[in-house]
């Protein structure tokens, strides 16, 4: 497949799945709300991502797709691990209160930790995988490290671009399946996997930046 027919093809997919899960949040509660916001904001990324990436701008690319992870991480800890405190700050209105009050909810890592038991286990085992082939690299990434130096230099190979381009379109799909929970809407989260099933070639098995 030509790179251009790749990102049509994922541009498709996204607009599939995310037309799917446009729906009502089924509980108006401000966890749900937060949560679902974080999930519109990982899709925004994963969005920008792409379009980076198409320009051949690899370490912004890979800048907006770490926001990306972080965006639905956050979804996934304020549905199943956040307190009502720590809630309660993510959804605040924006002042100088609350901005200074924001800046000490948890980093990723206690996060991810903060999951271990609450999470159901198949969205936190994504998270955990996730994390563990990629997060070197996005930090590096944003960071002007190591990788974003020897890219910038090198060039973008069609084999990395590939590989990012997959991971993106795997977090697009793992934040639909989170926000079909939100919906409440019966066997959502299957009709994300079917609709996600007809771009197999989209869609990476092991995560690699």
């Amino acid at each position: 497949m030509d790179l251009d027919t790749l990102f049509d093809q994922s541009h498709a997919l996204a607009g599939n799945v995310i037309q799917l899960v446009a729906r009502p949040i089924y509980d108006e509660r401000e966890r749900f709300r937060v949560s679902n916001l974080s999930c519109s904001l990982a899709f925004e990324h994963g969005e920008g991502a792409k379009l980076a990436l198409a320009c051949g701008l690899l370490p912004s690319a890979a800048m907006l797709h770490r926001a990306q992870f972080e965006a639905v991480l956050r979804a996934v800890w304020v549905l199943y691990a956040a307190s009502d405190e720590q809630v309660g700050k993510l959804g605040a209105d924006l002042t100088a209160g609350s901005e200074q009050a924001a800046k000490h909810l948890p980093t990723t890592a206690k996060m991810m930790d903060a999951l271990v038991g609450k999470a159901p286990p198949e969205p936190l085992e994504t998270l955990v995988e996730f994390k563990a082939y990629n997060w070197q690299a996005l930090n590096s990434y944003a960071h002007a490290g190591i990788h974003a130096i020897s890219s910038h230099r090198s060039g973008l190979s069609s084999e990395l671009l590939f590989n990012v381009l997959l991971n993106i379109n795997g977090l697009l799909v793992f934040t639909a399946m989170q926000a079909a929970i939100l919906t409440g809407v019966p066997n959502l989260q299957r009709l994300v996997l079917q609709t996600a099933a007809q771009y197999p070639q989209l869609l990476s098995a092991k995560p690699s930046t």
